[in-house]
């Protein structure tokens, strides 16, 4: 199950169907299918050796989907990379995945100037738009050659005639690196599919040929699918292959604008919005809830959230407003995929149904069993990575191998209940341990968020003489609110959490700090909730 090969076919398949929305741009399957053909073209006529690492440096775009499948079809390992980076984040990113080629829009040429003479894997710059003087000087100083994306496209042909691949081709999606530099996360592309892609059918059973799963794509109703978060965020691209793999149809987003979305919804008649937590969640309802006649979202059918926690109180107000709206929460990672579907309860507690993939172990990777209350650790076996890209020794201890399975097991902590579902309580590295109790941030956060004057929220450790560590928490206030005072927000809590898990410190900030997929930064708050000195 290669993804290029599983596109191509699709695009034979589906052929006039609509794929593709992005501002004034609308594209069939086979139209994607050919322009991608000429993006495939483009990246080998640079000259780099198959199997190269390419380095996506773009927000939301055609060019972007087109290069990601264009690297694919010429047996290339698209990388993606944050647009947000400053210069020595780049540098770190792209001498770390080893990147060939880079493929940039030309905003970011400024940044790209000043890290190409720290990066001696790079051979060639294809620019989406035109390159500046400043980066053609620097790639001339560095030997790295250097062009307009267009003019390379407008110099080979959109002919489908690629050498065979392979299930073991590569695909790499670099994590977040919230808590600490990003790591390449390696896949072989046919465990990618069925891990992160849900085997091609993320509404049922995995379909285990190509032909199963292009026919299916066929007879299904075609959805057409709102796609908000940014492509370099691995969750987004999981999303973007699933749904083109049951042929629906995508509106793409350059940037994410709570408005402009609710806009596209109502002017694409928008079915499924895909959201990643409260970062895109928390606005978006709050101006539907503010302006509930300004928007036609009498099409949307499911919010579906992955990637970053969606808190229960907003969830609950989209619900007050359109109640027969269902709500689909996906849990995963970029080092296990799409695990399952997660279920909120009303004290927010995340409930994951447990599969022959997605399992509680011990530090021994045996498997906990339902009903005992024992904390472990959140694993998939099976379809997994296969390393960090270029770390051994982190690669062991996250994808160890026993009995010749291969597990990938994150930080995240979980326990089993007696009916075998999963109870998921947050990642062990951020875990507080309060005179000897643990308190794990994400569910102080849930608890935090129904507070009517708590925008966003991020709970840490602080110092503490006494319990070693007391819970801390960094608040951002919605407009209006004035600051709680701490004995306002404890009296909030305490019929929601046990008395030591309540804050005994707050600080208030004008903004959370995340990253532009909205995954938390607590190594931040961390910072922002210990004192100085």
């Amino acid at each position: 199950m290669n993804l290029a090969d599983i596109f191509e076919a699709l695009a034979d398949k589906l052929d006039e169907r609509e794929a593709l929305v992005f501002e004034d741009k609308r594209l069939t399957f086979a139209q994607l299918d050919r322009e991608s053909n000429r993006m495939a073209h483009a990246i080998a006529a640079t000259g780099i050796d198959t199997g190269s690492h390419v380095a996506m440096h773009m927000r939301n775009s055609v060019e972007y989907i087109e290069s990601v499948i264009g690297a694919l079809k010429v047996r290339m390992v698209p990388v993606n990379i944050n647009y947000r980076y400053t210069e020595a984040e780049l540098a770190y990113l792209y001498t770390n995945s080893r990147s060939a080629l880079l493929i940039v829009d030309e905003e970011f040429a400024p940044l790209v100037a000043h890290v190409v003479p720290d990066c001696p894997d790079l051979e060639a710059i294809l620019v989406v738009g035109t390159p500046t003087a400043e980066l053609t000087d620097a790639c001339g100083k560095a030997g790295i050659a250097v062009r307009a994306l267009s003019e390379a496209l407008a110099e080979v042909g959109d002919e489908r005639d690629f050498a065979p691949r392979s299930a073991d081709d590569r695909f790499i999606i670099y994590t977040g690196g919230t808590t600490g530099h990003p790591k390449g996360v390696v896949w072989r592309q046919e465990d990618f599919y069925y891990a992160a892609l849900s085997g091609g059918n993320p509404y049922g059973d995995p379909h285990h040929t190509i032909e199963e799963l292009t026919e299916a794509a066929a007879n299904f109703p075609q959805l057409t699918i709102l796609v908000t978060a940014p492509l370099m965020h691995g969750a987004a691209m999981y999303s973007l292959f699933q749904m083109f793999f049951i042929g629906a149809r995508q509106v793409l987003m350059r940037n994410f604008g709570h408005v402009e979305a609710l806009e596209l919804t109502e002017r694409e008649k928008i079915q499924i919005l895909m959201i990643v937590g409260d970062a895109m969640g928390v606005p978006l309802v709050d101006e539907l809830v503010a302006n509930p006649d300004r928007y036609d979202v009498s099409t949307l059918f499911s919010v579906a959230s992955g990637g970053a926690i969606w808190s229960q109180s907003s969830r609950t107000k989209l619900l007050e407003l359109l109640p027969n709206l269902l709500i689909r929460d996906s849990f995963g990672a970029s080092e296990s995929g799409a695990d399952g579907v997660v279920d909120m309860d009303e004290e927010g507690v995340l409930r994951l149904q447990a599969s022959e993939h997605t399992i509680v172990v011990d530090e021994l990777l045996d498997p906990i069993a339902p009903g005992t209350d024992q904390i472990g650790y959140l694993a998939r076996r099976g379809h997994v990575p296969l390393e960090y890209f270029g770390d051994e020794a982190k690669s062991r201890a996250t994808f160890p191998v026993k009995d010749g399975v291969r597990f990938s097991v994150l930080g995240d902590m979980a326990k089993v209940d007696a009916d075998g579902s999963i109870i998921v309580l947050g990642r062990g590295s951020g875990c507080i341990n309060t005179g000897g109790e643990k308190v794990f941030p994400e569910e102080v956060e849930q608890a935090l968020k129904s507070h009517p004057a708590i925008l966003d929220t991020l709970v840490a450790g602080a110092p503490d003489p006494k319990f070693g560590q007391s819970v801390a928490a960094v608040i951002q206030l919605r407009d209006g609110f004035g600051e709680p005072s701490l004995e306002d927000v404890r009296a909030h809590l305490k019929p929601l959490l046990a008395g030591y898990k309540a804050p005994r410190s707050l600080v208030v900030v004008d903004a959370i700090r995340r990253s532009p997929s909205g995954k938390a930064d607590y190594r931040w708050a961390k910072a922002t909730v210990t004192p100085a000195g």
